[in-house]
């Protein structure tokens, strides 16, 4: 069944839903031995319709309906289970609001772009942080447990990324984008990690990107022309490249690979909504 035969059962669920957020399980005790704070994205675009909201009938993609639980239900359960000492949800919307009322968790507002509420979520919750989407409909707590584990000691920033083969191993019938390096091509799995303050120098240039996003040259020019020919020629490791990029940034960064392949599958349209009903025998 595609999602749209879910959309009978949502506003008659909303109080389970809300007293579920007040019952999460709380697995912190002995679940992994690095503390940390968690921030979960889950700010809305003013004016613009989610596609993925709308095809699953909700306001907003965070409501919608997994497995009798929804999307941000699952993905504060995940982070809650993983150890989170504190947990932030970075959120505009009232209905994403209201869901939240009760339940043990620091509401923040959202700023104009992600990396703005990132910068301020680290400057209310503190470090290390770990940083996720509410769209993150599979994530699981071993997958968060297993990132800050295979994070490098001295790395001030780490990124998750999925190889093309593990993301086709778990689910061949996804549509990812992927970066091409000369070791494979890799896919974003919206986790991670600011270690420290100094992090925080990440911040700063990704908000220079997001200004510049309708002006590439100038993104070009900032990256510099050694480093966009070697990328484009194929001739970066993943490793190389976000090391190049740490040192812009005057971090040390680090990409850490997923395990599991699942990992790089979230919901940003319909299609991937149907497909995240498939993978868990919904469909």
């Amino acid at each position: 069944m595609g999602a749209r035969g879910q959309q009978g059962h949502v506003p008659h669920r909303r109080e389970r839903r809300r007293h579920a957020l007040q019952n999460l399980p709380d697995l912190r005790e002995g679940s992994v031995n690095h503390p940390f704070k968690a921030l979960i994205l889950a700010g809305s675009r003013g004016g613009e319709v989610d596609p993925a909201a709308a095809y699953a009938g909700v306001a907003h993609k965070g409501l919608i309906v997994l497995q009798g639980h929804t999307l941000l239900e699952r993905v504060l359960g995940a982070v809650q289970a993983a150890g989170a000492e504190t947990i932030g949800v970075s959120a505009n919307d009232e209905t994403i609001r209201s869901a939240l009322a009760g339940a043990d968790v620091k509401v923040l507002p959202p700023a104009a772009g992600p990396s703005q509420s990132v910068a301020d979520g680290a400057t209310t919750l503190g470090f290390p942080l770990v940083v996720t989407t509410v769209d993150h409909a599979l994530l699981k707590p071993e997958w968060i447990a297993q990132f800050l584990a295979d994070t490098p000691a001295d790395a001030d920033v780490a990124v998750l990324l999925a190889s093309e083969e593990r993301v086709q191993a778990a689910a061949p019938q996804t549509k990812r984008t992927y970066l091409k390096f000369r070791d494979g091509r890799y896919s974003g799995c919206n986790l991670f990690l600011l270690r420290n303050e100094n992090a925080l120098n990440v911040i700063a240039v990704w908000r220079k990107v997001e200004a510049l996003r309708k002006q590439p040259w100038k993104i070009a020019a900032m990256l510099g022309p050694s480093f966009l020919i070697r990328y484009a020629l194929g001739l970066l490791t993943l490793d190389e490249a976000v090391a190049r990029l740490g040192k812009l940034a005057d971090v040390k960064a680090a990409a850490v690979r997923a395990h599991d392949g699942l990992a790089a599958v979230d919901v940003d349209k319909p299609s991937d909504m149907d497909l995240v009903r498939e993978l868990v025998g919904e469909a």
